[in-house]
């Protein structure tokens, strides 16, 4: 087993996560393209095996939900970037269906790769701003799951990725050391979008002492149609 598997299963294991051999082998894959692709063009800073396997790949596995993550769910990631959370949640639940959307689209041709020779089925590559996505027809209100990492603070976060989820759907954000103020400062946006905070569940990674939670915002109602506002509006002038 080489380093970044052994790693991985070691984190896993200390997470109280269960991956099987070839769970291992994917990620240990798309590890191997992510170094490789890195040196081309930016997708990460964390390059080391055990803090890809720790910041990465069971970071994103930390959102994970049975009752969020339905059997067969449609799964958007906006602003997935170097594909994190969306394809290791793919890899741990290859039933789900995954729409990765990224407005650059050098990390795209990348994400093609991994999909490619991890032979993953079921997913699609959006390239496109979140704003202009969420307006389309083909991908507003059409998921049970919106998922988001270190994208923009809460209260833009849930402009650009509440418009993809369907009512009665979730729109999942991991977040970092701030999240307590941020889900307060989001308060105002999240009734606006027709959300409503359900849990907010702090997550301890093996070996770091960092904090961070993962907030579950379930849809309760339907986006107004004006959100989210154009390219660049919700940074500028969040809710």
């Amino acid at each position: 087993m080489d380093n970044f598997s052994h790693q991985l299963t070691k984190a896993a294991n200390d997470y109280g996560l269960e991956l099987s051999d070839a769970q291992i082998t994917a990620m240990d894959i798309y590890y191997r393209l992510l170094i490789e692709w890195n040196e081309k063009i930016n997708l990460t800073a964390i390059t080391q095996p055990d803090e890809v396997a720790i910041k990465h790949m069971i970071d994103s596995l930390s959102c994970y939900r049975d009752d969020v993550f339905i059997p067969g769910a449609s799964v958007v990631d906006v602003g997935t970037g170097a594909g994190f959370p969306g394809i290791p949640l793919k890899v741990y639940r290859p039933d789900l269906k995954l729409t990765l959307i990224d407005s650059l689209n050098k990390r795209l041709v990348f994400l093609r790769e991994v999909t490619d020779k991890l032979g993953l089925t079921g997913v699609e590559i959006v390239h496109a701003r979140a704003e202009e996505a969420g307006k389309n027809k083909q991908y507003r209100e059409q998921y049970h799951v919106a998922v988001s990492r270190a994208v923009a603070r809460l209260n833009i976060l849930c402009e650009l990725c509440l418009p993809f989820v369907k009512t009665g759907g979730w729109f999942v954000a991991l977040k970092g050391a701030q999240y307590e103020e941020e889900v307060a400062e989001a308060a105002r946006a999240i009734t606006i979008l027709g959300g409503k905070v359900a849990h907010i569940i702090p997550v301890n990674l093996p070996g770091l002492v960092d904090k961070r939670a993962v907030i579950y915002i379930k849809k309760i109602a339907s986006t107004p149609p004006n959100y989210p506002r154009r390219p660049g509006t919700p940074e500028k002038k969040p809710l």
